[in-house]
């Protein structure tokens, strides 16, 4: 790639054209324009990289952008506008505000289970702060990435946004080490986070880490075990399983194990049909090495349910499993696929022991009637974010941040969140001049008991 193309974004930048809400507006306005222009051509490439149908097209990556640009755009304006906060004693008359002002030019890497959804809405809070940006689409999803280059090209100019294509291993440290970034927002892998991480750290850049992990569910006793299946099962095995936030593994209580796989079982018969491959509401596995991966998950426990594929066609049928052995792979590793082991406990320390050996964990959920139950949970639990009596619908929740911790992350985006991940708040102090009390200044001797007064 030519490093010119990235001073470009940075001149722009320095030119202050990003500033006004003007521009960020009129941006927002583009994006949202070339989304329903390139609505046909969006569901194509989604089918062809990961077989999502329209409707889960459309729920989980176009609609979602476009209500994250229709949300901003509400309140942009209030958000631009310096916030007053109190000024302390010392600082008398003066008045103290904070101004949110742009970082810079951003570096956005996307991953390839949501390959549009998860660069552009990240870029809706960078426009939306004022920036200008680079976006890396997955190669994974090569269909997808085509498309977002037409989106991009349509939209913006390319000292505002720039696309960058190519193998992220071999571009992305390149653009990294060749040219300071103001801020990298990464989702994907822990592993290549870390990469990540250090390639910023080198030249002190903060980044957003949007990681995984294994999110647990627990099953409480009293819980309402068909719709807990019910949620439960429509959103593991969404886009076949390959979603940060989806139930990696189930804690079910030893009492409600048989009816609670009962009614897990029925409502994944009443959302997919037995063969999976020729189910139009179900995806298929990305590529061949996550297809063999997920394979081998399968020899670590006993099939309950599923266990069928299709390798041609890279598809693997939702699959629970039982009797697994906490040292498996498959409870070690995040399993970003349509396996979902099913696990008892009896007594509330078995189950925290288990989520322990995977602790901060990007998501973590529990079903219970019981309001004191469903909060001692949520204490006990560290983790990114979470819900009670639902699974993975936290994310959709503009009001809400969303963001990982320890190993599943750091930071937080997804509307007001996204504006102040990609902005600065400045502190100001503003101060008048027609009060100026000598006490303020030179000689001090003597006035030890006023500034102890002023400065407690």
């Amino acid at each position: 790639m030519n490093d010119s193309l990235l001073h470009a974004l940075r001149q722009n930048f320095q030119q202050g054209n990003s500033r006004s809400y003007a521009w960020r507006r009129q941006q927002l306005l583009n994006l949202k324009a070339a989304l329903y222009r390139h609505e046909e051509a969006i569901y194509a490439a989604l089918s062809a990289d990961l077989k999502k149908s329209k409707e889960e097209a459309w729920i989980t990556e176009i609609g979602f952008v476009l209500s994250e640009i229709s949300y901003v755009l509400r309140h942009l304006k209030s958000w631009m506008q310096p916030q007053n906060v109190g000024t302390n004693l010392l600082n008398f008359p003066s008045k103290s505000y904070l101004l949110s002002e742009p970082l810079g030019v951003v570096l956005i890497i996307g991953p390839w289970n949501y390959p549009l959804q998860l660069v552009l809405a990240p870029l809706v809070g960078a426009l939306a702060a004022g920036n200008c940006a680079v976006v890396k689409p997955s190669e994974l999803a090569p269909a997808t990435s085509a498309v977002l280059r037409q989106i991009t090209a349509s939209a913006f100019k390319e000292n505002e946004v720039l696309l960058v294509e190519g193998e992220g291993a071999a571009v992305i440290p390149r653009m990294m080490e060749a040219f300071r970034f103001d801020h990298v927002f990464y989702t994907g892998s822990t592993q290549v986070g870390t990469i990540i991480y250090q390639l910023a750290a080198k030249q002190l850049v903060p980044v957003t880490l949007e990681l995984g992990g294994k999110s647990p569910t627990v099953i409480e006793p009293d819980a309402n075990l068909e719709v807990a299946a019910r949620r439960i099962a429509v959103t593991k095995f969404s886009n076949a399983g390959q979603m940060c936030v989806a139930p990696d593994y189930l804690l079910v209580h030893q009492s409600v194990r048989e009816p609670f796989v009962q009614h897990l079982k029925k409502a994944i018969d009443d959302f997919y049909v037995s063969e999976a491959v020729r189910d139009y509401h179900y995806g298929k596995v990305v590529n061949q090495r996550q297809f063999d991966r997920l394979l081998q998950y399968l020899q670590e426990g006993t099939v309950l349910y599923g266990g069928s594929y299709d390798a041609p066609t890279l598809h693997l049928s939702p699959t629970l499993l039982a009797d697994v052995r906490p040292e498996a792979k498959v409870m070690q590793e995040e399993i970003f696929g349509p396996l979902l082991p099913v696990l008892t406990w009896s007594k509330e320390q078995e189950a925290l022991d288990i989520i322990a050996r995977n602790n901060n964990p990007l998501a973590f959920y529990v079903f219970t009637e019981n309001d004191k139950k469903a909060n001692w949970w949520m204490e006990q639990v560290p983790a990114g974010g979470g819900c009670i009596n639902n699974v993975s619908f936290h994310l959709t929740n503009h009001n809400l941040p969303f963001g990982g911790r320890g190993n599943s992350g750091m930071g937080a985006y997804h509307g007001k969140y996204s504006f102040d991940t990609f902005s600065h708040k400045k502190g100001v102090l503003k101060t008048p001049t027609w009060f100026d009390p000598a006490f303020k200044y030179p000689p001090f001797k003597g006035k030890l008991n006023i500034l102890k007064r002023f400065m407690r």
